[in-house]
């Protein structure tokens, strides 16, 4: 096994982004109909907008769950603005793995959920 795969195992099984925060600015779910990936994500931010805390509920794969929680980790420091402008390419990237078509929508399944902040709304 590489230490790419490595690395998404432990990120599926220890994933040291996952849970709730009471008071987020954003609270966002997204789920992936295709094969039943689900995440809801909690993102919290200080007065100048900057991302302080990011966590995550939710089940599925271990490239959906692997692929939230190294995101999360990402945005931390980042502007709430900014959230929108990350892509596919960063994602990926992330994961550090050849995505094949198939599984390229649990690798996206966190990237979707911040694309639809606005649709869902602040908290």
């Amino acid at each position: 096994m590489d230490m790419y795969a490595e690395q998404i195992i432990d990120y599926y099984t220890h994933p040291p982004n996952k849970g709730k925060i009471a008071k987020a600015e954003i609270k966002v779910r997204e789920v992936n109909t295709l094969c039943g990936d689900e995440i809801t994500l909690y993102i919290k931010a200080d007065k100048k907008g900057k991302v302080t805390e990011a966590k995550f509920e939710g089940k599925g794969c271990a490239i959906s769950q692997a692929a939230t929680s190294m995101l999360l980790e990402n945005l931390i420091g980042k502007k709430i603005e900014e959230l929108k402008n990350t892509g596919e390419k960063e994602v990926i990237d992330l994961l550090g793995i050849s995505v094949s078509p198939a599984r390229l929508k649990c690798a996206l399944l966190p990237l979707r959920a911040l694309q639809n902040t606005d649709k869902y709304g602040k908290c």
